[in-house]
């Protein structure tokens, strides 16, 4: 099990994915450790905005993480889904909506 050190806290990244299957476990750990490098390189500053947000208005850090996650998860789908290339503009938008999640 994948641990990281970001924004002072320990994360067992094993805690936030809850896959069904192996492969689902695969890709969601690959999801939140894109998640922890963005927190951790301030890149975009968005996505450490939006934790403390979502923590701030009592959210604990899993489930936090897991609102970024989805969001990321979102922008990653439509890249391929539609071959656009990433969208920082769209992903910042729906990181600054969250907790309610996008649509699509």
């Amino acid at each position: 099990m994948s641990t990281s050190t970001s924004t002072n806290t320990k994360v067992t990244y094993g805690a936030v994915v809850n896959a069904a299957a192996e492969s689902g476990d695969v890709a969601g750990l690959a999801i939140i450790e894109a998640v922890e490098n963005q927190l951790k390189d301030n890149n975009p500053p968005e996505a450490n905005d939006t934790l403390n947000r979502l923590m701030s208005m009592g959210e604990r850090r899993e489930n936090a993480m897991r609102y970024i996650a989805t969001v990321l998860s979102i922008e990653i789908f439509e890249n391929i889904k539609n071959e656009t290339g990433y969208n920082e503009k769209r992903y910042i938008q729906n990181l600054k909506g969250l907790p309610r999640l996008p649509k699509e």
